[in-house]
């Protein structure tokens, strides 16, 4: 069998290649003579891929100006699903330069490489997914992981945290990063040793990543808004503050070990809030719903129980870590000579965090101008919505979701199709 891709020189994708070819490797790889045969067979008749690019993934803010819409997520939401597909440059302007995807930052490649591994792993019955989520075997999300891990990290040449694929896999969690020994050795091999037994080492490897399970508490709603004052280079800020590492080891261990207490702290609170709307829930609703409508110093006067007086000392003790947070981003930021949190953003994030009903908010990911977040209670979040469009930032649609991947109940080509689509054809 032959695997041949029709890209043109302008078009090809190593994600989506390696997603395909790792996932037919994997099916050989697990399957006896008589499935072999059958799944022989099965890829003779060929392979049509249609990758539909979501639009959460890219930005449209240039788009919504150019009608004289106003930024807000009414206007993101009246675009067609699967829109067509927006440029940080027009092309006029570029010269002989391809003008780069206008993106939001939120793991577009990784999902994407998830999304095909799982359709192709499923289709060619490695794997059986389900459209239910609570349907949904550990051991095919498992399989799943490690393909579209290990044809992510040999697509973008390193091996970088696994974060926003273990995400695509499985949803929010609570996670901490594989040895990187258990895909170094494919790296070397993929170039001399045949794909089938490099999947084989792959397979068998010794996966130590941890994951467990983590959401929102209930009644919070996580809000991601683009500031639209330009990117950041994420390899360049991470390179930046490894480079601050090996210069100054103390001072560099120090901090990263007061963040990540702070980041504990943070979960200790969320997941005490989780359990305590489990366990009480009307006293929890109760003070949520008092607390969406008052900034966080007047939270404290809304609690006339003992457990209502838990759930807002757990409120403040989340605000509390994610300052921590923020402060020590920052600290990180200056001794290394990059902004991972920039004033333009602390004046934003400050404002945010003083308005009635908001839990935190922060920049996500390493950092840098492409983003903001937050976390509001309640029906809060609407009014930050609005304060965030008057000073030029979009608030997105995209919802925290602590569901993985699934099938798609039905086709959702119900409308255009956005232009990123790439055609596969396997002989």
């Amino acid at each position: 069998m032959s695997i041949d891709f029709y890209f043109s020189s302008e078009s090809r994708n190593p994600f989506v290649e390696y997603a395909v070819q790792y996932a037919v490797a994997a099916a050989y790889a697990i399957f006896d003579k008589n499935k072999k045969d059958a799944l022989h067979k099965l890829l003779l008749q060929g392979l049509d891929i249609t990758i539909l690019g979501c639009n959460d993934f890219y930005s449209y803010r240039n788009q919504i100006e150019a009608r004289g819409l106003p930024l807000t997520p009414e206007a993101l939401a009246a675009l067609p699903p699967f829109a067509s597909i927006t440029f940080n440059a027009d092309e006029s302007n570029g010269g002989n330069c391809k003008p780069e995807v206008a993106k939001t930052g939120l793991g577009s490649s990784a999902a994407m490489t998830t999304a095909v591994v799982a359709a192709l792993l499923h289709y060619l019955g490695v794997v059986n997914l389900s459209s239910s989520i609570d349907q949904q075997h550990d051991g095919d999300l498992d399989m799943v992981h490690m393909i579209a891990q290990s044809a992510h990290c040999i697509a973008q040449g390193k091996i970088g945290s696994g974060f926003d694929v273990s995400s695509a896999v499985y949803g929010s969690q609570r996670y901490v990063r594989f040895s990187p020994e258990v895909l170094s050795s494919a790296q070397v091999a993929v170039k001399e040793t045949p794909l089938q037994e490099v999947i084989t080492g792959i397979l068998k490897g010794k996966w130590d990543h941890e994951r467990a399970m983590f959401s929102l508490p209930p009644l919070m709603t996580l809000l991601l808004g683009e500031p639209g004052t330009g990117g950041s280079s994420t390899p360049s800020m991470v390179g930046a503050v490894k480079k601050w590492q090996k210069s100054d080891p103390q001072k560099s261990q120090e901090t990263w070990k007061k963040l990540s207490e702070s980041n504990s702290a943070l979960e200790t609170q969320l997941n005490m809030l989780s359990k305590l709307a489990e366990e009480h829930w009307n006293a929890y609703k109760q003070v949520i719903e008092s607390c969406s409508k008052l900034k966080s110093e007047k939270w404290m006067e809304q609690a006339t129980e003992p457990t209502q007086e838990a759930v807002v000392k757990s409120l403040l003790g989340a605000r509390d870590a994610m300052l921590g947070i923020r402060y020590h981003m920052r600290l990180m930021g200056e001794a290394a000579g990059v902004p991972i949190e920039p004033e333009s953003q602390t004046q934003l994030l400050n404002a945010t965090m003083d308005m009635e009903g908001v839990l935190l908010a922060g920049v996500p990911g390493a950092g840098g101008f492409d983003a903001v977040f937050a976390v509001t209670l309640g029906d809060s979040g609407s009014n930050v919505t609005k304060a965030w469009s008057s000073v030029n930032v979009l608030a997105l649609l995209v919802r925290e979701d602590p569901h993985g991947v699934s099938l798609e109940s039905c086709d959702p080509r119900t409308t255009e199709i956005t232009s990123a689509v790439s055609a596969v054809h396997i002989e």
